[in-house]
């Protein structure tokens, strides 16, 4: 789940602010990250039935070593096991999620590897699960095995670019792209935009996809209100990536612990495509316990219009550290 609040992120090297420091000395810390999520889940839509679902079971390892005042080595290897779990253990199913090394400069950091895209900072949609695509960017790919990335804090701007090599002929080859993210903030009214240009690895025919999005937050001291748009067109007029689409989400805590989000999502297609519009709409709320609030519960109910869907729901436990 994406956080709703667009401040400038903290950049790639200085790791999460939730991390465990393992060990530190003259220098070099290592930090570890887990989030686990388990959850009871009714899938939106026909004829589906419920399951024990896991959908986050992560650690997140990250090193650095302090080289002078101003210059920082780092790395980061994650790995994921929830296709392992959901998989009932008939396969290995442990995914390596993001592995780079890289090096920040002051507020600016410079990183390469397997990671996440520029435009994967972008969005706002609060559910805890989705049916649809979070934003057309999500629809398209957000991450790669050969990425470059630069991510960069100016006072109150954030910007983030990024390179995905198309790597012709050797085993990571899956694409090129290019992204650019920015987000701002001043009065409590945060915005963002996101660019991409996509590739599809080399063959004949093969497709290529501009998406391009804009989000705005405000915070009103009560609630939090945020939409986002975004489009994708591709060089293809038949491809399902054609397509628009827009999040409205809320979000105000009824009490000190606990948080309730609100929101609807809308995808309408270019007509030569032949997909049905879809609109899905969720709400959701979680309670982190006062002593660890790393700590929390959550349920949740969504549906969409699609034909036949009945109403989706889950409840689960979260911890993260």
């Amino acid at each position: 789940m994406k956080k709703l609040i667009l401040a400038a992120a903290v950049a790639v090297a200085s790791g999460s602010a939730n991390a465990a420091t393992i060990y530190e000395n003259g220098g070099f810390e290592y930090k570890l990250n887990g989030d686990f999520q388990v959850q009871f889940r009714q899938k939106s839509g026909d004829d589906k039935n419920p399951d024990i679902e896991f959908d986050d079971l992560e650690l997140k390892n990250y090193v650095s070593y302090q080289l002078n005042d101003d210059m920082t080595a780092f790395g980061r290897v994650d790995f994921g096991f929830k296709d392992a779990a959901n998989n009932d253990g008939d396969d290995d199913g442990t995914q390596l999620e993001e592995a780079y090394v890289g090096m920040a400069f002051g507020g600016t950091s410079l990183s390469f590897g397997k990671q996440n895209f520029a435009s994967d900072e972008f969005g706002i949609e609060e559910a805890i699960e989705t049916h649809t695509d979070e934003d057309r960017f999500d629809a398209v790919t957000t991450d790669g095995d050969d990425v470059i990335r630069i991510d960069s804090e100016l006072g109150n701007v954030y910007l983030v670019a990024s390179y995905e090599m198309e790597s012709e002929g050797n085993d990571s080859e899956d694409g090129e792209a290019f992204d650019l993210f920015a987000s701002t903030e001043f009065g409590g009214l945060e915005l963002a935009a996101a660019y991409q240009e996509w590739n599809e690895a080399d063959f004949d025919g093969d497709e290529s996809v501009d998406t391009w999005g804009v989000s705005a937050a405000y915070d009103f001291g009560i609630a939090t209100l945020a939409a986002d748009y975004s489009e994708s067109d591709s060089n293809f007029d038949a491809s399902a990536y054609n397509a628009e689409q827009y999040n409205l989400a809320t979000v105000f805590a009824a009490a000190a612990t606990t948080d309730i989000a609100i929101g609807m999502t809308e995808t309408s297609y270019d007509d030569l495509v032949g997909n049905d519009d879809v609109t899905e709409w969720y709400a959701n709320v979680t309670y982190a316990f006062p002593a660890h609030k790393n700590v929390t519960i959550f349920a949740e109910i969504a549906d969409t219009d699609e034909d036949n869907a009945d109403v989706g729901y889950l409840a689960g436990m979260r911890i993260k550290f």
